[in-house]
Parts: C-alpha cells; structure tokens; sequence
C-alpha cells in the first residue's frame, strides 16, 4: 500500500458503501461522493463525503479511483477506466494468482462457498469474496485483501449485473456459470442482452456450464475449454434439488483443480446452508421452509420440492418489476394462503395488484413486519403441513428464521 494514498470513490450504491469501509479500514484516506442526497455516509476520519454531486477536482487529485459497477458506462466517468488510475490496475495489476469467477442467476454465493469449503478442505489457501449483494464485503475488499497476503486461489462472487466491472477488476482464469434465469432485466433490458454480456465475460477463458441447461450453447464458442456439470451424487446436508445442482457445479470445478473425490465428498457433506438461504425448520406438526428467492426462478425451483398451503413473501425493490413476476408464479399453485411483507420496499400495492390480475381464489393477507411473520408462520405451523416463507428482503428473513429457530428451542 502507498503511505498516504487517497482513493476516490464514485457512486455509494451498495458496492460502492462497502468499498468507502474497506479501504477506511486497510488505512487509506477516502473521497466518496454521490449524486442521490439520501444516503447513511457522512465526512469523517479519513474520510470526505459530497453527496448531491461529483466533485471533480477532488477526484482528479486522488491518487486511485474505485468505480462503481452501476456506473461503469457512464459516459463523465470513461477517462478513469482508460489513465491507468483505477484501483484494481494500481493495487493489484494483473495478479499471478489462479482466480475463479461464480456467476449466474441463482446459486452464487452457495456455488462459490462450497468450492471454498472443499479447496480449503484440501488444504490451500483461499480468499473468497465479491458481490455484496451475496452477503461477501464487496469487490474492492478483494482487491485490497488479495495485495496483502499470498493466497493459492482467489474465488470470486460475480453479480450478473457486475459482469463488466469485473472482467477488468479481475483475471479470471475459470468462470462457473451457475444457471441463467429471469432476474434483474430492469438492466439487462433482455435475456438476450444478458447472455451477450456473459458471452463477452467467458471469452477465451475455461469454463464450467450446467450439461442439462440448453441456453448456454452460444457461450460454449466463445470459451478456451468448457467443462459440464450434473446434480451431485453426494449426499448434502441442504434442503432442496437445487442445492445437488450447485454441489455438482462445485464438484467439477474442484475436479479440475485435481482435487480427490473423497476431499470433495467430505467437504460436501460437512457443508451447512448459509445464512438467508433456504432451510427447513421442523416443527411438532409442519415443515416451514424459509429462506431468500428474490426472483422468479428461485421461487419456482422451492415450490417444486413439495405443496405448500401457505406461502408468505417478502415484496422486492420499487422499480424491481421482473420480481414481482414471483407473486405470478405462486397465484398458479393451491395454497389457501398467500401472506405479504415488505421485503426490500413496501410495495404490498404491486403485489397485491397481480394476485388480483390473476385472479389467485386464496385468501391475501398483508403483514406489517418481521414480528408479524413470525406470529403468522407459527400459527399456521399448528395448523398445515408446509408452509413457505421467501421472497426479498434478505436481512429480514434471516431475521426470521433466527426467531423461528428460538421459537422451536422453546418447545
């Protein structure tokens, strides 16, 4: 690290508030400015924050720039990209280290802790990281953490919306590329528009691809070499069909690592849901499974795993239109209940609106918080077989599988 270095960081969207506390905390001075005023970050030791603008000068003076995924292609930001001062090509120009990138729709952060677990099982030296938005510190405490020690493999949550960002934040040497489903189009625009980014993002590195999965085809010309995938053989401590699926995909890739299948096994049957993910609670009369599926594929692969007569879901970000398409997908099922919480946003109006649309004959309930859903979910615990909480707001459900955790110690 340079004595002194200032970094400048633009835009203080989640990625970008991670990134302000890494470098803060790895002893850097600190520029951060956004041009939203609504924002928890204020001046401070180290630390100088505008908020309502961009102020250029400053940027300009600071030694290293940290550009924030959401505005690397905004045009008054180009030049950054292209003098050689962003962060990534200052602190860790084109590092030795064997990097691996997890990418996808769904499975991510599941994906890339189980390939952790089993490469540290194995015995090497791991730095695992990334996408905030998979509970990791941000691409920018990578970076900085990467410099600092020697590491044998660097493993990399990518966020499907990060795609760009990362290619130049990072040297992949192996991409594995999860699933690709309908989530966050608001900025892809299209399915299509996604899998030209990820077509750009794999080019001419190894890749790992679901073998049942026809929609990457396209992407397998683009590769160095592509390796297949298939649900795991070895038995998981996880609930769900989809758990074998990521399990598969952390088995290849430490297969062409030269791990051992019994490391592998081991590591796999040790492996325990992360929090936030979906698990199942039991309880004297039901099965309540809970956990994030913030978009409609990930609702869709829980609910084939059994009936559920009452489903509760947390309501997505406003704007976040494709996620509504979950309260499409559970109008279609028999449940006699479809209970709703503000999730990431209040959006209740949105979601009641489609169970309205499409003419969904259960009852609609609307519960005001996390308390409110737990109550909910342990009454309806004495009374039906399964019960399904899930939808956005990640924090809040974590909040509540830790109270229905304490409630079936009570018992």
């Amino acid at each position: 690290m340079v004595v002194n270095m200032k970094v400048a960081v633009i835009g203080l969207g989640v990625e970008g508030i991670n990134a302000v506390r890494s470098l803060l905390n790895h002893g850097y001075d600190v520029y951060a400015s956004d041009v939203n005023h609504d924002i928890e970050l204020e001046s401070g030791d180290n630390l100088d924050v505008d908020l309502g603008f961009h102020d250029f000068d400053k940027i300009e003076n600071c030694d290293a720039v940290v550009l924030s995924p959401g505005l690397w292609h905004h045009h008054d930001f180009q030049k950054f990209k292209t003098n050689g001062k962003l962060l990534s090509d200052i602190v860790t120009p084109k590092r030795p280290i064997f990097t691996i990138g997890v990418t996808g729709t769904n499975g991510k952060t599941t994906t890339t802790m189980m390939i952790s677990s089993i490469l540290q099982k194995a015995g090497m030296n791991v730095l695992t990281g990334g996408n905030a938005g998979g509970g990791f510190k941000g691409y920018t405490e990578v970076i900085l953490e990467a410099e600092s020690s020697n590491y044998d493999i660097l493993l990399v949550e990518v966020c499907d919306m990060t795609l760009d960002f990362c290619q130049n934040a990072f040297d992949f040497d192996l991409v594995v590329v999860t699933n690709i489903g309908r989530d966050h189009l608001e900025v892809h625009q299209s399915l299509e528009n996604y899998l030209k980014s990820l077509e750009n993002f794999v080019k001419g590195k190894k890749l790992v691809l679901n073998q049942e999965d026809e929609i990457f085809t396209e992407l397998m010309e683009k590769t160095l070499e592509t390796h297949f995938f298939t649900k795991s053989p070895y038995e998981l401590n996880l609930f769900g069909k989809f758990n074998l699926k990521n399990a598969g995909a952390a088995k290849k890739t430490a297969e062409i690592l030269g791990i051992s299948d019994e490391t592998i096994k081991r590591a796999l049957k040790e492996f325990h849901v992360l929090p936030g993910r979906s698990a199942i609670i039991d309880f004297p009369h039901s099965k309540i499974v809970v956990g994030k599926t913030d978009n409609v594929d990930a609702t869709a692969a829980v609910l084939d795993e059994a009936e559920f007569p009452v489903i509760i879901l947390g309501t997505p970000r406003k704007g976040e239109i494709c996620r509504l398409d979950i309260f499409r997908e559970v109008s279609k099922t028999n449940s006699k209940i479809i209970a709703i919480f503000p999730g990431l946003d209040d959006t209740l109006e949105d979601a009641q609106k489609i169970l309205e649309e499409e003419n969904y004959k259960g009852k609609v309930l609307v519960l005001t918080d996390v308390d409110d859903v737990v109550k909910f979910a342990l009454e309806c615990s004495e009374r039906y077989p399964n019960v399904f909480i899930g939808g956005n707001g990640q924090r809040k459900i974590i909040e509540i599988t830790e109270s229905l955790k304490e409630a079936i110690s009570a018992k």
